[in-house]
């Protein structure tokens, strides 16, 4: 596949099939993108990949959680500025209005949106999850070298047909993932990805992109 077309055709799946996925298919991903950007080469990402049963033990606790009643733990990092400005906040809101409508939920249905919601904590139904730990010390710059492997990660998989949804959702439940993937205490969870084959079935809705106008500025 063309680069082009993978950065083309990546986009963030919200409804799988429980087909899986191979081992080797997830190596050799795995494998390649250990070459993405590093500041000074720390590679400060540290990979935890979940199939089969570990997938479903979390998928199940994370579930019974929610259930429950139970929001979350304590978060340990802010995903967004606490008030977002102009075109920010606009675009996060055009993000959920396009999620909701895509599924038939209205606005005002709050039990509706809470149910699409939990569906992160299911994986979408994708067999495979991955989870990106750093260690606490790490400053922004070796977050964005985290960001910048993932989205290598998301590229491979679109060269191997295959899609993905990163998930920074999973940090909302960030002590029921650790109970499972028992990481050492020094590291905390970035963010989960779901990896596997759409759903045929169920629409899957581009997000909206700003005009370059709006992001780009040449100085000639």
């Amino acid at each position: 596949m063309d680069v082009y077309d993978a950065v083309r055709t990546r986009q963030s799946i919200r409804a799988f099939t429980a087909e899986p996925v191979a081992r080797e298919v997830l190596e050799r991903v795995l494998g390649a993108a250990t070459r993405a950007p590093s500041g000074g080469n720390l590679q400060p990402w540290h990979i935890y990949v979940l199939t089969g049963g570990p997938l479903a033990e979390l998928k199940k606790r994370v579930g019974e959680r929610i259930a429950s009643g139970d929001h979350g733990d304590e978060p340990e990092f802010a995903w967004y500025p606490p008030d977002l400005a102009t075109p920010y906040r606009e675009r996060l809101h055009d993000m959920g209005a396009r999620r909701y409508e895509a599924v038939g939920i209205a606005r005002d249905d709050t039990a509706g949106r809470a149910r699409v919601r939990a569906e992160n904590w299911n994986c979408f139904g994708a067999s495979t999850a991955l989870f990106c730990y750093l260690d606490r010390d790490m400053p922004a710059p070796q977050w964005a070298d985290a960001g910048m492997y993932l989205q290598t990660v998301m590229l491979l998989f679109r060269q191997e047909g295959l899609h993905t949804c990163a998930q920074i959702s999973w940090s909302e439940y960030h002590r029921t993932v650790a109970e499972t993937i028992a990481p050492p205490p020094r590291r905390i969870l970035f963010c989960g990805m779901a990896i596997g084959h759409p759903h045929p079935d169920i629409p899957h809705p581009y997000a909206y992109r700003a005009p370059l106008s709006e992001t780009v500025t040449f100085l000639d």
